[in-house]
This record gives C-alpha cells, sequence and structure tokens, in this order.
C-alpha cells in the first residue's frame, strides 16, 4: 500500500491490533506498525502521539455521544435514565465494530499500562457524564455517583457483549445491565 492511499489512520490503526495479537504489544514498534500500514513512522505520528494512543483514538467520539444524548434526554426523565440513554449511545458508536473491539480489548487486558490508560479514559467519561448532568440540574454528589455508575454499566455491557459471540448488540448488553442494576436497587 502506498502513502497516498486513503484512510492511513484507520490502516494504521488496523495494523497496530493486527501485530500487537501477533506479537504483544510490546514486541510491536511504531515502524513495524507503519509498515504493515504501507505508510512511513513519520506518518504515524501525525496520527498519533504514541504507540498507546492507537488503541484510544476513539475516546473522543464515545465521550461526545453519551454527552449529546444526555444532553437530548427529556427534562423529566429520571437521571438514572439519562445516563443509560448516554451508555446506549456509546453503545451504538461502537456496535458494528465487535471485530475491533474484541481485539483491542485482548491488547488492553495483557498488559499493565495500557489497562492503566484505560482507566483514564473511563474515569473522563464519568466526569464527562457527570458535567452533563450537572448541567441538567442534577446536583452533587448525585451527579458524580450517576457518571461512575453509567460507566460501570457500559463496561458490564461491554465486556459481556466481547465475550459472548451469541449476544445481542452493545446497546442491549448495556440495557441488560442497566436493568441489573435498577433489579437490585427496588
Amino acid at each position: 500500500m502506498g502513502r497516498w492511499e486513503p484512510d492511513a489512520g484507520g490502516r494504521l490503526a488496523r495494523a497496530a491490533l493486527e501485530l500487537f495479537a501477533e506479537r504483544g504489544f510490546d514486541d510491536t514498534t511504531v515502524l513495524d506498525i507503519a509498515q504493515r500500514a504501507g505508510v512511513t513512522e513519520r506518518t504515524y505520528f501525525r496520527h498519533f502521539a504514541d504507540k498507546r494512543e492507537v488503541l484510544f483514538q476513539g475516546s473522543t467520539l464515545l465521550q461526545d455521544a453519551v454527552v449529546a444524548a444526555i444532553t437530548a434526554a427529556p427534562a423529566d426523565a429520571a437521571p438514572i435514565e439519562v445516563v443509560g440513554a448516554g451508555m446506549q449511545a456509546a453503545g451504538e458508536v461502537l456496535d458494528d465494530r465487535r471485530d475491533y473491539a474484541q481485539l483491542r480489548y485482548a491488547a488492553i487486558v495483557a498488559h499493565p499500562s495500557l489497562q492503566e490508560r484505560e482507566l483514564l479514559k473511563m474515569a473522563t467519561l464519568a466526569a464527562a457524564v457527570a458535567a452533563a448532568l450537572r448541567e441538567r440540574g442534577v446536583p452533587e454528589p448525585a451527579a458524580a455517583l450517576l457518571g461512575e455508575t453509567g460507566v460501570t454499566v457500559f463496561k458490564l455491557g461491554f465486556e459481556r457483549w466481547i465475550a459472548d459471540p451469541s449476544a445481542p448488540g452493545l446497546p442491549e448488553c448495556i440495557a441488560r445491565a442497566l436493568a441489573e442494576l435498577r433489579s437490585l436497587t427496588s
């Protein structure tokens, strides 16, 4: 593949996941990824700050989907339902990318520094959820508690979706996790 071919960022992400699966994160270099994608190492760094960032490129898109769903929810909706809608919106972003998500998840769980980065991403998402809820008038500490709860519900739904090929779509897995939480509190 030549450098002039489109979607260098997508090719780099796919190449990185393939190489992480084949060799492991530590034994894959940025040069390896760039060569597999058919671009130069310099092109890699135009798209990603470092080797880890190739796995976390969609964080902003996911967060934006969650916040937009929270903002668009009916004013009279219960805060937990608003958070559930936000997390299901995140699920919709990822739902058609299960194969990619499985490879990404495998790379992350196999490496402690990637797990740390994933935790930071989830903490940032929880803070964004809490901020969006505060904008809707949800007071503290309820907004922060719901932000953390929403991320936990998303995480449980996501892990079930990844682990079970027969599981329904990610939004439904998230909805089921939220329903289980509701059953514990009623």
